[in-house]
């Protein structure tokens, strides 16, 4: 109930009709109707009115009705304000005669097909009324919930997120919104089916997607949505991801490891079921590093393969299979997922970071590429890297060429990197240092700060960036002669400048480093 200017005002009632069945009307909204004073209702220049056709037999037969016609619906217009200000101004007229009645005493009900609040025309008179009158709002069954009764599937259950999105949106935003979200309902479908088609493919959702046309109304259909004519598709039609739990039953017997090492794949490969490995980079850290691309393929995998620790990352879904194993077994984490793929499994192998630098996709596509695992479909999806995130944090230290080393010397000897260090000094490259220090290896790090100072000067910028985006994050600048390697373990990345790299105090006391655009000539 909201305040209102005047005792002795009439009331307003935005009352929502639900789908179309006029029996799913509820109790509340059928007893104002029959109580109301006033029926307001909206509807195109046809004069028929979907709302008004879903209430009628709660209306008296004496009571005053208000069509509320819109001037355009989706045709073009020579109003001076276009589109936008025909509609603008019809509210702001129609807004005034349902006014006209609430000063009177009168008590208003403004009907809304399924909830008055969820794009519902009501509440354009919502905005310009609620304020001046005593108002309520009841609330209606929404076309989401018709359409996952009708087709018979749960929405959403457990941990799932549901995501509601306008077909009119731009395909490329409904793409990433759509492989993004576990179960999705598009509303406005209409001439924008194409468009949300498209989308759903794009995404690799098509599949799933089911269609529900006028929901309890007469007419309803429900389809496969790649089996529908898009030339035969009205407003009133909803396109429907519903839950994925359920949808990959776990295979009897599957393997849950706790060590790949360890794991025992079965032999026998279904030469029909032919699954897909996807490679999918995490970020350097939680959910809000995380690509809608990445989101979506973690989602959609009946098995995910990976370090335990990045693996705990990733939100645990009823029927996903979980596959966790040490840092070290590469190879053998490789061809675990590819196994399971042949298999029919649809895996995703987690990587930190991004997995094509320095981490998982090389050793999945290095095993790809041998038998019996030529012929199992592969994938990679970008994540954002660790020497992106730390540089955004410090501010732009990669703003001019750089170079990505790694400095362990685990898969290869320390002369190779020492080269790499030396010729990257000498082309005065800024340097992004990957896995500096461990526990076993703890010499890289003053070893590599003695070659770079042979090339740049002491107070060359230093960024050193731990945990980027973890709980633990903390991003500090030092010069490069008072690097000190007890500071550095392999959850740190450093960023080292070049010789115009600059780290500066601004007003508000925050140090920026940024590496200009422009190299001096010679």
């Amino acid at each position: 109930m909201t305040d209102h200017q005047e005792i002795g005002t009439g009331r307003l009632y935005g009352v929502g009709l639900g789908p179309g069945d006029p029996e799913l009307v509820t109790v509340r909204a059928a007893a104002l109707i029959g109580r109301a004073d006033v029926v307001a209702y909206h509807s195109a220049r046809h004069g028929r009115s979907i709302a008004r056709s879903i209430a009628e037999r709660y209306l008296r037969g004496d009571q005053i009705e208000e069509q509320l016609v819109y001037p355009v619906t989706v045709e073009t217009t020579d109003h001076p304000g276009g589109y936008r200000g025909a509609l603008d101004e019809f509210y702001e007229e129609a807004a005034a005669r349902l006014a006209a009645h609430l000063d009177a005493g009168r008590t208003v009900v403004v009907l809304a097909e399924g909830d008055p609040l969820f794009y519902g025309s009501y509440q354009h008179m919502h905005k310009r009324l609620a304020h001046r009158y005593p108002t309520e709002v009841v609330p209606g069954v929404t076309s989401v919930s018709a359409a996952a009764a009708r087709l018979g599937t749960p929405l959403v259950e457990a941990e799932e997120v549901l995501t509601i999105l306008p077909g009119t949106l731009p395909e490329e935003e409904l793409t990433a919104r759509l492989a993004a979200t576990d179960s999705a309902v598009v509303m406005k479908l209409g001439r924008t089916f194409p468009t949300v088609r498209r989308a759903l493919e794009r995404s690799g959702r098509l599949a799933e997607a089911r269609y529900v046309e006028r929901a309890t109304m007469a007419g309803e259909r429900t389809a496969p949505l790649a089996e529908v004519d898009p030339e035969s598709v009205p407003y009133f039609s909803v396109a429907v991801l519903p839950s994925r739990v359920g949808l990959a039953p776990v295979e009897p017997g599957a393997v849950e490891p706790a060590d790949v090492e360890s794991a025992a794949v079965p032999t026998v490969v279904d030469p029909v079921a032919v699954g897909e490995v996807v490679v999918v980079g995490l970020g350097p850290a939680g959910p809000l590093w995380l690509t809608p691309e990445a989101r979506g393929e973690l989602a959609a995998a009946t098995d995910l393969v990976g370090y335990t620790t990045y693996i705990d990352r990733v939100p645990v879904r009823p029927g996903q299979q979980r596959h966790g194993s040490d840092n070290k077994v590469e190879a053998e984490r490789a061809e675990f997922a590819l196994d399971l793929a042949r298999r029919g499994h649809r895996v995703a192998v987690v990587s930190s970071g991004d997995p094509g630098v320095f981490a998982m996709a090389t050793a999945v596509l290095e095993a790809a590429c041998e038998e019996p695992y030529r012929s199992v479909p592969v994938r990679i999806v970008p994540g954002m890297t660790a020497a992106h995130a730390a540089a955004s944090r410090a501010g732009a230290p990669l703003g001019h060429d750089y170079a990505v080393v790694s400095l362990s010397d685990r898969l290869k000897p320390w002369e190779a990197v020492a080269k790499r260090l030396r010729a990257a000094a000498e082309a005065d490259l800024v340097l992004a240092l990957y896995n500096p220090g461990s526990q076993s290896r703890t010499t890289q790090v003053g070893l590599a700060r003695d070659l770079l100072l042979e090339h740049r000067a002491p107070d060359t910028p230093v960024v050193m960036a731990r945990d980027v985006g973890g709980p633990t994050e903390r991003v500090r600048t030092v010069p490069l002669a008072e690097l000190d390697p007890a500071q550095v373990d392999m959850r740190t990345i450093l960023l080292i400048g070049s010789s115009q790299t600059r780290a500066v105090r601004r007003d508000d006391g925050t140090e920026v480093v940024w590496t200009p655009r422009r190299y001096p000539s010679a």
